[in-house]
């Protein structure tokens, strides 16, 4: 969809941190980017530090630390740490995608700061893209720390806006790959094609796509907090200055799932969401009449936010999986755009006319009973000697139901037992 009237917005914010560079007489140009941040919570609605494990879901021309190409100083021994998989972190900042919109072919820059985190894929290839390692560094074979504090961002130069109806063959120069399934959908809209030249000093080819994307990892704290208490009513807090909208609880279990839908929680609100339920017949709606259901309200919540309608059909599309099939309970709610703002201050030239910037937040919830049963299995198995494969299998079972959030399950049972084991020794010590 493209727009047809446009409107010059100028905006001033003390909060704002969104650089917009003026051009005179440029064409008229429409900048939307959707995005996921995804965290994990325990009971007490703590924010986990979790290693990511999904890389296999992006297609094999996408850029990461193993192969950011531009023949960038980065021997093999220091990939690991820069990968996603390799990052201890609480947030997982998945697949922002950036799309434009004009009537007339144009060249824009774009640069995305990320100063809590760390960018860890991109397509197409960037001009820049940090954290910088000085070379010294790298040439006297010192370890690079994600624990450091390296300035990260990425900086697309010279990008080559064709306007989609004029320029439709370059869908077929687009490159495609048999997998990628968070990654093609995303394509499915009425941006304009990009071109990019990849400036490598060996294949100085063009790139084209009809988005940028990247995705990273940080560590810093989303604005709502999840606490589930022992039996099991959800209650979800604003800690943010600003309103959040639109907050689904779901929860799926054996094909079965239930949804719960908050409209709004004000800033500094506590509002008791729902109850999480153990037994499947307790969940009231088949998976796939929950999965239409929410797709749909989600949809709508996507647009009433900014994005166009094939936009949020798309980011819907992309993230269907993990958010309306995978077992287990989460909340989904729309982040606020001053956080964005904040969290990945963006710069744009020529300045768009008109940019919308919509995240959503994904609060994946580990259930206090779970961690119990966990923190049971845990301990029997460490008196057994690790010796007890029934409850080795049972371990596993359970940690397998959790998919890429099974390690933070781990990490809070085993910090729940070592808390618990510091308590009897004081109390064995005490006179």
């Amino acid at each position: 969809m493209k727009p047809n009237r446009f409107h010059l917005l100028v905006t001033t914010s003390l909060c704002a941190v969104v650089t917009l560079t003026a051009s005179t007489g440029s064409p008229a140009l429409t900048v939307h980017e959707w995005g996921t941040f995804t965290s994990v919570q325990g009971g007490d609605g703590v924010q986990l530090a979790w290693f990511g494990d999904r890389t296999s879901d992006l297609p094999k021309f996408v850029y990461d630390w193993s192969k950011p190409g531009l023949d960038r100083p980065y021997p093999t021994r220091f990939y690991s740490p820069f990968s996603k998989i390799g990052l201890l972190a609480r947030q997982r900042m998945e697949t922002p995608v950036i799309y434009f919109y004009t009537d007339q072919k144009l060249t824009a820059d774009v640069t995305v700061k990320f100063p809590s985190g760390l960018i860890t894929e991109w397509f197409p290839q960037a001009a820049q893209i940090g954290p910088a390692v000085p070379h010294a560094d790298l040439e006297a074979g010192k370890p690079i720390s994600p624990a450091v504090s390296y300035e990260s961002l990425i900086t697309w130069n010279g990008i080559e806006v064709l306007p989609a109806q004029q320029f439709a063959r370059s869908a077929n120069r687009m490159p495609i790959e048999a997998h990628g399934e968070h990654y093609f959908a995303a394509r499915e809209t009425d941006a304009a094609f990009l071109r990019v030249n990849n400036r490598s000093l060996t294949n100085n080819a063009d790139e084209y796509d009809k988005l940028l994307f990247y995705r990273g990892a940080g560590n810093f704290s989303a604005p709502l907090t999840v606490m589930t208490s022992a039996d099991g009513t959800v209650t979800v807090t604003n800690s943010g200055k600003e309103m959040l909208a639109d907050l689904f609880l779901l929860q799926i279990r054996g094909g079965k799932a239930g949804l719960t839908h908050l409209s709004k929680l004000a800033p500094g609100a506590r509002q008791s969401f729902s109850q999480l339920v153990v037994e499947n017949p307790d969940l009231s709606l088949p998976l796939q009449t929950m999965q239409s259901e929410v797709s749909q309200q989600m949809q709508a919540a996507l647009v009433n936010a900014g994005l166009y309608s094939r936009e949020a059909a798309a980011m819907v599309k992309t993230w269907s999986d993990l958010w309306f099939r995978e077992e287990g309970a989460r909340v989904l709610y729309l982040l606020p755009r001053s956080w964005t703002d904040q969290v990945l201050p963006i710069t744009v030239s020529p300045a768009p006319q008109e940019l919308v910037r919509v995240m959503v937040g994904r609060a994946e919830i580990i259930p206090p009973n779970l961690v119990r049963d966990l923190c049971l299995k845990l301990d029997q198995y460490e008196l057994s000697g690790k010796k007890d494969t029934a409850l080795a299998d049972q371990i596993a079972a359970t940690t397998k139901k959790l998919g890429r959030f099974s390690n933070a399950a781990l990490q809070l049972a085993n910090q729940i037992r070592a808390e618990e084991k510091n308590k009897r020794v004081a109390a064995a010590v005490r006179p």
